[in-house]
């Protein structure tokens, strides 16, 4: 049963992400906001916890490998469109960004892997994820908070700020892994 805990906490998460779209997408209520903010943050818990088990009771599998990287590029990309375009809180080039990257390393990583040829994730890779998540989390509490009070508009200068830095640091994180697979060749 423990060899199946990480792989049942990416199926949740997996499943999650729909439930997230309808709460971001399409209620405008302030419960809505509030609903699709824990539901994205149980989703990213969900994400450490899973590699978290799968390292300590030593189960990798092929499902992992393939559904968990998956699993977290949907949940990002899909809150980061809804603040790209419902919500308009960072600018669509940061979304186009992102989502050109994990699209070409995602080719790159299966073609590789059908040479026998496996890239894991690394530091640079971690620390994208890592203030993606940060900065998507802060965002939705800020967006669940404008939903019940009055803010400062400049902090949405600040979100957009941030996310062109993460945008940048998804480039860098990209280039790595390219340079990665161009040395494998």
């Amino acid at each position: 049963m423990k060899k199946n805990i990480p792989n049942i906490l990416t199926m949740f998460r997996i499943l999650l992400v729909p439930v997230f779209l309808v709460l971001i997408f399409f209620t405008t209520t302030p419960q809505g906001a509030l609903w699709a903010t824990i539901v994205f943050i149980v989703a990213a818990i969900t994400d450490y916890f899973d590699g978290l088990l799968a390292r300590r009771f030593q189960v990798i599998s092929d499902f992992g490998k393939i559904m968990d990287p998956l699993a977290d590029k949907i949940l990002v990309l899909t809150a980061l469109l809804a603040f790209a375009t419902k919500i308009g809180y960072i600018s669509i080039v940061i979304f186009i960004i992102i989502a050109f990257r994990e699209i070409a390393v995602s080719i790159l990583r299966e073609y590789f892997k059908k040479r026998r040829i496996y890239i894991a994730a690394n530091i640079y890779g971690k620390l994208k994820t890592l203030t993606q998540i940060i900065g998507l989390i802060f965002t939705l509490l800020f967006y669940t908070y404008t939903k019940f009070y009055e803010y400062d508009p400049g902090i949405i200068s600040v979100i957009n700020i941030y996310f062109w830095v993460v945008a940048l640091l998804t480039i860098l994180s990209g280039v790595n892994y390219f340079s990665i697979f161009l040395k494998k060749q």
